[in-house]
């Protein structure tokens, strides 16, 4: 398990312990729910159990308590860009060796923020354009979207901005966003590389990633691989930061406009109706 790092504004967050012309880019490979959820279970010593699809963690070691608040992270961004490899290796430690295309998935792990248990809520959502009208049904109550594409997919990098930016301000209009370059392992590999050129391609640069996000508005970008699992703890580490800020100011009460009561206006009418009598 990747080593707990210090996040941003002091958070520290803890994942569950283990127990031709267009260029696909390589599968992130997976699990089907239930083997991941099998899986899960093993590692964490029959601490987990199967709920519809995906799986649901029991607290992480250091997190005694039940969590009292909820975090709702939802994953978006093109099919086979590696969205449910970065949630199951990032709850079980493990890669996914199968691939099979995501319809909709769950799955809940407790991590530590502050000392404090949290529920970090995990939707992992269907890229395929045939699932656009059910994907939407996901997004209530969003606190934070981890906006995926391959890095060495430039088409799911250009559906960013044309697609995928567009849907989520639609429905979720001030949700922060973060912006996940995936498969970075895959920038350097050689047959990835020779495919892209048979196209005259080239992986995303981080700079372009970078100006993207700066144009989307997103919190921030971060590239990852969930095989190598660099990086892959800050993404949920920022995730989780960006969520609860998110969430805080949601919470906050509004503050109504102070408006004159009625009694006074009448009083205020009846003063003036006066005075100009004695005028």
């Amino acid at each position: 398990m990747p080593p707990q790092q210090e996040g941003e504004a002091g958070y520290i967050s803890k994942p569950v312990p283990p127990g031709g012309c267009e260029v696909p880019p390589v599968p992130p490979r997976r699990v089907r729910s239930g083997r991941a959820a099998a899986a899960l279970g093993a590692a964490l010593g029959g601490r987990c159990r199967a709920a519809g699809s995906g799986a649901v963690a029991g607290a992480g070691a250091g997190v005694g308590s039940e969590p009292r608040r909820s975090i709702k992270c939802v994953l978006v961004g093109d099919g086979a860009v590696g969205k449910t490899s970065l949630v199951v290796s990032y709850t079980t430690n493990g890669y996914p060796t199968e691939y099979i295309p995501t319809a909709f998935d769950n799955f809940s792990a407790v991590v530590s923020v502050d000392g404090k248990p949290v529920r970090l809520q995990l939707c992992d959502t269907a890229g395929q354009d045939e699932f656009d009208k059910l994907r939407p049904l996901c997004y209530t109550n969003t606190d934070i979207f981890l906006l995926c594409f391959s890095v060495v997919s430039p088409s799911s990098f250009q559906n960013v901005s044309e697609k995928w930016v567009p849907e989520i301000r639609c429905h979720c209009p001030k949700a922060p966003i973060i912006l996940v370059g995936t498969q970075s392992d895959l920038r350097e590999d050689v047959k990835v590389l020779i495919e892209l050129d048979k196209c005259k391609e080239k992986p995303v640069s981080e700079e372009a990633a970078k100006l993207c996000a700066e144009e989307i508005k997103a919190a921030s970008y971060i590239e990852c691989s969930a095989l190598t699992q660099k990086n892959l703890k800050e993404v949920f580490d920022a995730a989780i930061v960006a969520g609860i800020q998110y969430s805080d100011t949601q919470q906050q009460p509004k503050k109504s406009k102070c408006r004159t009561p009625d009694k006074m206006k009448n009083l205020s009418k009846s003063w003036w109706k006066k005075y100009c009598c004695f005028v």
